[in-house]
């Protein structure tokens, strides 16, 4: 139907029977000019009517656009003085030429007009400058969705307090999930009589409720060493503020009844899918095992992880049950494969090398070749004389090869295995990672975000000193068929000695078994020192690096390179090494240039501090007493800032501990 404004608009049409009409009357008049002439009088009187009407109908259609548009400009400027939207025009100095009333009430005041944004509210001054479009900001602890006009120099305001209220009691309100993990309760509780297993079962679980019933946490033991924890984002977020202190809670209690019990959390969250929650919880809590436990990880759906605790050296394992199934597992893929590529990260060290050739070994053991993948232009002093010495051995020296050969002889049946990194970034080929389908990852170092995608088998025992360590084990649950040969034993003592700083550092009683072990196959301890003299040029760059030392906080050496040298990491490790070993010194950091675009750092500590968080804030990772990091397109003097930064930051960090 049409509206009032449209039928007011219909234009009768009087000319067109005009028109008609006057035709018609000719034609009449044509044969009787009486009836045409009474036939003329007739007409005029409607189309008098008609005309009369039409002229009435206009008038009232100007009158009523007339009003309407009166109506249309007095709500137009009701809108613009009354709705509850701010509208502000400035100058292009950042001065307020105009307001509506509603703004100004906003900021209690009556006018705003002629003061300047700096002092009215000055968090839009940005806003303006780098000219963003819509920013939701605080005004008077009240939230404004501001929208720019750059063209007009307009700001609109929309309140919008109520809705972000609502979005951030969503977002507090969303469900968590956390699977809390006793690590080492098979090994503590071996051997234990009823009685006393159930008092550390009673004591844990008093600690756990109590703990879950102070933050309003929803717990439920499952399994004798798992619970799982379902609480809210808001719990999570005060969780997170105090550092999670039921990890020191139950890592203190139990150590006063001699059993140093240690927790690992895995928290899921971010997501509304209750099984995606749960899958997330258990990834969290896998690299939070990964790492050595005693930690919480949280695993966020943006891929980032946040880490608390980690604060203790992984404990030993007490058993080689695991290291017996893993030797199988593994003999079981080679069987399975055509050939073995071995590859360790960029610039191998000791260790790197070491391992690599006693999984070489394990290969050969299984009846199929391996292949070490080695960069020979990437070499450290010390590799280049194990390399020479090998180069004597025919046989061994056949199986290295370059990462252009590995590439080429890689088929669909070929197996690859990553010894002392887990890293894609840090493997000497990550092209290897995308054509082998089949991957083994054995490592010694904490698991970082970075790793492997989706391995086969992954071997990772942060407690261990070396992966040669690990390797060692594995070679000892292999077929008896093949004796291990003095060269291959002295390269996996040589890992050993290299990570432990001769047998100073993260050794444990598996640590000596193993070296035990490779002496009695004939690893040569005096080959092995051979290996790792060093030349009067190393000694004095050193020497030139530690005469840079400045002490930053109790304890904590910083030694920095000067711009125009160039440091390999092996001298920048052994520089922070030899830091350590002074009077007063509980950590060291070294930086300097490693090439042209890249800056090295290498962080030693005894254990007080835990070197790695510090690295892991700058990109890097590794171990609580060996860690260190690469930074690309920076100088030394900003990443000396940002070192300090994170040495703040984890001090003040065990401040609020």
């Amino acid at each position: 139907m049409p509206s009032y404004l449209e039928k007011r608009s219909i234009r009768y049409p009087i000319f067109g029977l005009m028109g008609i009409t006057v035709v018609l009357l000719g034609i009449l008049a044509y044969y009787n000019w009486l009836f045409a002439l009474i036939g003329l009088f007739l007409a005029i009187l409607p189309f008098y009517y008609l005309f009369q009407l039409d002229q009435k109908q206009r008038k009232e259609t100007e009158e009523y656009i007339s009003t309407l548009s009166y109506r249309v400009k007095k709500v137009g400027e009701e809108a613009l003085m009354e709705m509850p939207i701010g509208i502000m025009l400035i100058n292009d100095d950042y001065y307020i030429e105009w307001t509506n009333p509603f703004l100004a009430s906003c900021f209690d005041e009556d006018t705003l007009v002629g003061r300047s944004l700096y002092d009215v509210a000055d968090s839009l001054v940005p806003l303006i400058k780098q000219e963003v479009e819509t920013e939701i900001i605080t005004l008077h602890d009240r939230k404004f969705r501001v929208i720019h006009k750059p063209d007009e120099r307009l700001l609109y305001f929309f309140d919008v307090t109520e809705q972000t209220e609502i979005e951030k009691m969503y977002q507090e309100e969303r469900t968590v999930i956390a699977f809390i993990f006793l690590d080492n309760y098979d090994e503590l509780t071996q051997g234990m009589d009823d009685q006393t297993k159930s008092s550390l079962n009673s004591l844990v679980t008093q600690i756990l409720n109590k703990w879950a019933q102070d933050n309003g946490v929803f717990l439920k033991r499952v399994s004798s060493e798992r619970f799982i924890a379902v609480f809210n984002e808001h719990i999570l977020q005060l969780l997170e503020k105090g550092k999670f202190t039921i990890l020191d809670d139950v890592r203190e209690s139990t150590s006063k009844q001699n059993v140093p019990l240690t927790l690992s959390v895995g928290v899921g969250t971010g997501v509304s899918s209750l099984p995606e929650l749960g899958s997330l919880a258990q990834s969290s809590l896998d690299l939070a095992l990964g790492r050595g436990g005693d930690q919480v990880a949280i695993k966020q759906t943006n891929g980032k992880v946040k880490f608390f605790g980690g604060k203790t050296n992984p404990v030993e394992k007490r058993t080689r049950v695991r290291a017996r199934v893993i030797s199988h597992a593994l003999k079981e893929l080679i069987s399975e494969s055509d050939k073995v590529i071995i590859m360790g990260h960029k610039s191998p060290d000791m260790d790197a090398i070491g391992a690599a050739i006693g999984i070489q070994k394990v290969a050969r053991m299984n009846q199929r070749e391996g292949y070490v993948v080695v960069n020979f232009n990437e070499l450290d002093t010390g590799v280049r004389r194990m390399m020479k010495e090998i180069e004597k051995n025919e046989e061994l020296f056949s199986k290295f090869i370059t990462p252009e050969q590995a590439l080429e002889m890689a088929t669909d049946d070929t197996l690859l295995v990553v010894v002392d990194t887990h890293k894609p970034s840090m493997v000497i080929e990550e092209k290897l990672l995308h054509k082998i389908e089949h991957v083994v990852v054995i490592d010694h170092h904490r698991r970082a975000e970075e790793f492997i995608h989706n391995p086969l088998l992954v071997y990772m025992e942060p407690y261990a000193s070396s992966t040669a360590e690990l390797v060692t084990e594995l070679l000892e649950y292999q077929p008896k068929n093949g004796k291990i040969e003095m060269l291959e034993a002295t390269a996996l003592l040589a890992g050993i000695i290299v990570d432990t700083k001769s047998f100073s550092l993260r050794t444990g009683s598996r640590t000596f078994d193993a070296a035990s072990y490779l002496r009695g196959q004939g690893a040569d301890t005096v080959l092995v020192q051979k290996f790792l003299k060093e030349d009067v040029d190393t000694y004095i760059k050193r020497a030139k690096l530690i005469e840079t030392v400045q002490f930053y906080r109790d304890g904590v050496a910083i030694a920095k390179g000067q711009p125009d040298q160039v440091f390999d990491q092996v001298l920048i490790a052994q520089t922070a090494d030899t830091l350590l070993t002074m009077d007063g010194v509980i950590a060291s950091f070294v930086i300097s240039n490693r090439s042209e675009n890249m800056i090295g750092v290498s962080a030693r500590s005894l254990g007080d501090i835990n070197v790695q968080v510090i690295m892991e804030n700058l990109e890097g990772g590794g171990h609580l007493t060996n860690a260190a990091t690469q930074l690309h397109d920076a100088t030394l003097d900003d990443v000396e800032i940002r070192l300090k930064m994170a040495i703040d930051e984890y001090f003040e960090g065990r401040k609020k501990e």
